[in-house]
């Protein structure tokens, strides 16, 4: 028996952000803490959502910490 499974999508939104102390190691740029929300969805249907702060660059968006 085969079962094929297969994940839409999953989305990142950030829903509020305050500076922080220190530099992006990539690119060199600010850094900000994040409140994140991560949200899955499965066939259009949304399954599993969660919110979570890591620390972002303000440049190129890369998660340089993140706290669960």
């Amino acid at each position: 028996m085969v079962c094929f499974c297969f994940l839409v999508d999953q989305k990142r939104k950030i829903k509020g952000s305050k500076p922080a102390a220190g530099t992006c190691s990539r690119c060199g740029c600010g850094a900000r803490i994040a409140d994140m929300k991560t949200s899955t969805r499965f066939c259009l249907i949304p399954i599993y959502c969660r919110s979570w702060r890591a620390i972002i660059c303000c440049f190129c968006g890369s998660v340089l910490k993140s706290y669960r």
